[in-house]
């Protein structure tokens, strides 16, 4: 290197070097202060681009783990509805296997009736008022699983759902309940038409009010004898649609149905009970691809600690080593000039 008066190429070295330190040396102090490695896309562009997309994946996946979770709360809610139904039909049976007994009398039929139909009542009142958040759940008109499939979003992306339907097997349930509900109203039709075709009869045979009055027995005629059976008649085709606790061909009817409703909300609750399972795998598949992901993204934008803080020291020392030589550079032009002297 000559010497040079015009030019301190020793000063211009040092000069370039203490600033790319000093840059270094701020580079390090913004990351430890911040925690990221990078903090503007100058930085690492590529990573940067690659840690929004990690960040995107793992935003929607904690999203799909809280929405599975919704769904899993929302399929109990039903299910636990139904399990309750399910006690209720044990009970109802219990009660129509009492009844179809020969040894009740109308007294305990009528006792038993009245709370085989009250049991009914309240099966139709879960089915009705069933509900999550407002939402209800299995109401035949607006319960969200009566009218068709429900998606739910289990994932980040699109393709990622799960549809429950069991709209087929509620409706099922649904007009099970609804026969189950009509043993009130077999009573009062069993009233009525008997009541109907005794006055048919009745008048028609000419017999007395007063007959009619005293009932079938009291009027012993040829008239009242065809009330008798025409009355019959029409109460047991009543009796064959009916099920009701007040005859006992009415509680057999209701043993044969309430074994099959048994079994309808069984298959109901299987299905239920399928997909709440699924949902704890999908949950945990989530919970591990979140996991692994956030680790992913770390490593690309956040600061490595013991390494930066190293970087920093290093940069500091550097510093103030290039700040002393460069003080240093000044000697040159001056030992140029003492040549001349």
């Amino acid at each position: 290197m000559s010497l040079s008066i015009q030019t301190n190429y020793a000063n211009l070295v040092g000069q370039n070097t203490l600033n790319k330190t000093n840059a270094d040396f701020n580079t390090s102090l913004e990351r430890l202060s911040t925690g990221y490695r990078i903090n503007s896309a100058s930085d690492d562009a590529a990573g940067l681009q690659i840690s929004n997309r990690l960040e995107a994946q793992g935003r929607g996946m904690g999203v799909a783990m809280r929405n599975a979770g919704d769904a899993t709360s929302q399929m109990q809610t039903a299910e636990g509805a139904m399990e309750e139904m399910t006690n209720i039909a044990y009970r109802m049976s219990d009660l129509a296997t009492q009844s179809a007994n020969g040894t009740a009398s109308d007294d305990d039929r009528t006792a038993m009736e009245a709370e085989f139909t009250s049991l009914a009542a309240e099966l139709g009142s879960l089915m009705e008022n069933t509900n999550m958040g407002g939402q209800k759940l299995l109401d035949k008109t607006d319960g969200v699983f009566a009218t068709g499939a429900i998606n739910y979003q289990v994932g980040n992306t699109s393709a990622e759902k799960l549809s429950v339907d069991i709209s087929t097997e509620l409706t099922t349930v649904t007009t099970s309940i609804t026969a189950l509900s009509e043993g009130a109203a077999f009573a009062a039709a069993y009233n009525t038409a008997y009541q109907t075709a005794y006055d048919t009869e009745m008048a028609g045979a000419g017999v007395v009010a007063t007959a009619k009055a005293n009932g079938v027995a009291a009027g012993n005629t040829a008239g009242a004898a065809d009330a008798d059976a025409g009355a019959y008649a029409t109460m047991a085709a009543v009796e064959t649609k009916g099920l009701t606790l007040t005859s006992q061909k009415g509680a057999t009817n209701a043993i044969d149905t309430l074994s099959g409703f048994i079994n309808d909300i069984g298959a109901t609750r299987s299905q239920l009970g399928a997909n709440i399972n699924r949902l704890d795998h999908t949950m945990a598949n989530l919970a591990s691809m979140s996991e692994n992901t956030a680790a992913a993204k770390s490593r690309i934008m956040d600061t490595d600690m013991a390494a930066e803080s190293s970087a920093m020291s290093k940069n500091q020392m550097l510093m103030q080593a290039g700040a002393q030589v460069l003080s240093s550079t000044k000697m040159v032009p001056q030992l140029a000039m003492s040549l001349m002297g």
